[in-house]
């Protein structure tokens, strides 16, 4: 019996249990538990049934199997089951076993396993595929499993790329400049999962009083500019905290 979940991947016949290769396994027994041996007419003493689930991911799959006379010929797409060993020439057989195999992509069902039983009996889930000698071959077909496919990486939207200030043509930083700023960076960095921060899709103007300069050239702007020391803003903000040092002294001294 084929294990449950494992589309099968090749049935032949094989004379004897201990001749099925690697990677076959042979029917030994039926449904109801009696010795599955078909007999002779095959070429050899007597027959078994034999099934392959191994090989690669991408190797065909079993997708229909039939049981027909000597005289029927042979049904397109299908192949006939191999025999280990290989009967001797000439010799005539009654019915001959033909599988169907499809990559394992394009086949939407598959036979997932094989059981013999009397010829009196029904298997419940199986198909009916014939009769051999003094047994009823029945399949049992399902879906084939897919793999799961690989969602691609996820980008921005072209929505969410024109909230952003950042051209597409603007350079990254070079690791060496991205180190010197990663301070201030994580001082107003506010960027999200998304790559979004709070300050993409605010409007940017620039104030009217330096359009003019701006015109003219950025050294022209800077030229305005007034470079201060120190002394200078401790200078020109000092403060010396005169009323809170008179309201200090008419307080209570209690309350001080």
């Amino acid at each position: 019996m084929a294990a449950e979940g494992a589309p099968l991947t090749g049935v032949g016949w094989a004379a004897a249990p201990e001749a099925a290769p690697a990677g076959w396994t042979p029917i030994t027994v039926t449904a109801e538990g009696a010795a599955a041996n078909l007999g002779k007419g095959f070429g050899h003493r007597g027959g078994f049934l034999c099934v392959s689930t191994g090989g690669a991911q991408a190797a065909p799959v079993v997708t229909d199997v039939v049981l027909l006379s000597d005289r029927s010929p042979q049904p397109p797409g299908y192949t006939r089951a191999p025999e280990f060993p290989e009967p001797r020439a000439g010799h005539s057989r009654r019915k001959r076993l033909y599988v169907r195999l499809l990559p394992r992509d394009e086949a939407g069902t598959a036979v997932f396993d094989l059981q013999l039983s009397s010829k009196g009996r029904a298997l419940p889930h199986y198909s009916r595929i014939g009769e051999l000698g003094h047994f009823a071959i029945w399949c049992k077909k399902g879906p084939v499993p897919q793999p799961s496919p690989v969602p691609p990486p996820r980008g921005l939207s072209a929505g969410l790329q024109q909230l952003s200030l950042r051209t597409p043509d603007t350079p990254r930083p070079s690791p060496g400049a991205r180190g010197t700023l990663r301070r201030a960076e994580s001082l107003g960095d506010t960027a999200n999962i998304y790559g979004l921060s709070a300050m993409d899709g605010v409007p940017f103007a620039l104030h009217p009083k330096f359009e003019s300069r701006l015109s003219s050239g950025t050294s022209a702007l800077l030229t305005h500019l007034t470079v201060k020391s120190l002394a200078d803003i401790e200078k020109e903000y000092n403060y010396g905290f005169v009323v809170e040092r008179t309201a200090a002294a008419r307080l209570p001294p209690g309350i001080c």
